[in-house]
C-alpha cells in the first residue's frame, strides 16, 4: 500500500473541443471551462512527501487546497484575457480548471502540510508524521 494515493477524480465533461471553443469566441458565446487533470510528481524525502504539480497561468488567488479526513483536493483555475482591445481570431489557449484529489495515509501529519506556489508550479509539502519517522531504539544494560 502506497503513502499517498490518487484518486481518480470524475474528469468526464463535455466541454469543446479546442476548434469548437475557437468558434464560440469568435461567435461571442461563452464557452465552458475545460476541467483537466495536472501533471503531477510525488517525490518521497527523509521528511515527507513533496507533490509537484504544474499549474500553468493559476494565480495564487485561483487555487484552492482543501483537507477533508483522508483526502486533499487541490483546485486551480487559470484565466486568459487578450490584452486591450485585441480581438481573438483563434484560441487554442484558454482558461482551464485544473483538479487533483490524494488519498492520504496516517504517514502525513496533516497540521504541518506548507504549500508554495512558483512560476507556475506547486509544491505541496506532505511532512511525515513524528510516529512514522525511522528511529533507533536504544539498548539498555540488563
Amino acid at each position: 500500500m502506497t503513502d499517498i494515493a490518487e484518486r481518480n477524480a470524475d474528469l468526464a465533461h463535455a466541454e469543446p473541443t479546442g476548434a469548437e471553443r475557437s468558434s464560440s469566441v469568435r461567435e461571442g458565446r461563452v464557452a465552458r471551462i475545460e476541467r483537466v487533470s495536472p501533471a503531477t510528481d510525488i517525490i518521497e524525502q527523509a521528511d515527507g512527501f513533496h507533490i509537484l504539480m504544474d499549474l500553468p497561468g493559476v494565480p495564487p488567488d485561483g487555487l484552492t487546497i482543501d483537507l477533508e479526513e483522508n483526502e486533499v483536493t487541490v483546485t486551480g483555475r487559470s484565466s486568459y484575457a487578450p490584452a486591450g482591445n485585441d480581438r481573438r481570431m483563434h484560441a487554442e489557449f484558454d482558461a482551464v480548471e485544473f483538479v487533483r484529489t490524494f488519498t492520504l495515509s496516517d504517514m502525513v501529519d496533516r497540521e504541518r502540510i506548507r504549500a508554495v506556489l512558483k512560476d507556475g508550479v506547486l509544491n505541496l509539502f506532505l511532512p511525515k508524521a513524528e510516529a512514522a519517522k525511522p528511529r533507533r531504539i536504544e539498548i539498555s544494560q540488563g
